[in-house]
């Protein structure tokens, strides 16, 4: 256990070091696993995670999952996570908007409009994965599918950075005054995970790497993980890794990310 104490406080600091060019955020998840028989099993799941250099919190989660044993290689399941997140919304300014046209110092590109607001989503998925071991080592194969819906929702404040009837830079923080609604909005998403896991004898600690890329019409952005699972004993573990997620620069506003996660299961 002291070992592994101190393999988290090193990633850690390399994690901190490495992380100033893009975000950096942490993961930590709690995990409820249980066996109905040989072939189905049943899961919940709750996690938190931050982003901002971990100043902001960016969602909670919870959700359940049902897991099948097709073959002995192949495992099926479903799900289903309720999010609870805390969006940052920006709007920048184009060729159309007239205070471009002015050349009053904004210029296009420059930000217009932002909102900050909690809401809900809803996620469903559905997975197949194939996996083969070579001695000590496990490959698996996990493709998802993955929609989320997200419900129509109003926020009444959104900060302004120019007011096209002036010619100097509104305060900062004031809000155009005028309720915004968002409108709902569901996303297809094929999820392709290739993990590697090594089981080291007589020893607790199971290291594993994987890569995995989201691709909705086109590929949206790939995590590359890299981690390690602490037995405390036959029914709890502890799990620590460091991920980097890069983002495709036309996909959504979501930086470049660094992520120290932490997760506990118990297995009954």
């Amino acid at each position: 256990m002291r070992r592994f104490l101190q393999v988290m406080a090193l990633a850690l600091c390399s994690v901190v070091a490495f992380a100033q060019g893009d975000d950096f955020g942490t993961n930590v998840s709690v995990e409820a696993e249980k066996k109905i028989n040989k072939k189905l099993s049943f899961g919940l799941e709750a996690e938190m995670r931050t982003r901002d250099n971990v100043k902001t919190v960016d969602r909670w989660s919870v959700g359940f999952q049902v897991g099948y044993k097709v073959l002995s290689w192949l495992k099926a399941s479903a799900g289903y996570t309720f999010l609870y997140d805390n969006n940052e919304k920006m709007s920048y300014y184009d060729e159309d908007d007239a205070v471009v046209k002015r050349d009053i110092g904004i210029h296009v590109g420059d930000p217009k409009r932002s909102a900050q607001y909690w809401g809900v989503r809803h996620r469903f998925n559905v997975s197949l994965t194939g996996s083969k071991k070579f001695g000590r080592l496990n490959l698996s194969l996990r493709e998802r599918w993955q929609y989320t819906f997200r419900p129509e929702h109003t926020v009444d404040y959104r900060c302004i950075y120019y007011d096209e009837d002036d010619e100097e830079p509104v305060p900062e923080g004031m809000s155009d005054g005028t309720p915004h609604t968002y409108k709902a909005k569901g996303k297809n998403v094929l999820r392709s995970r290739l993990q590697a896991e090594y089981k080291i004898s007589n020893f607790p600690i199971d290291p594993y790497a994987s890569i995995e890329t989201f691709n909705g019409w086109n590929l949206e952005k790939i995590r590359y993980t890299l981690g390690a699972e602490y037995k405390l004993n036959k029914k709890n573990v502890l799990g620590l890794y460091y991920r980097y997620q890069h983002v495709n620069d036309d996909s959504d506003d979501e930086p470049n990310r660094h992520v120290l996660g932490l997760t506990y299961t118990c297995k009954f």
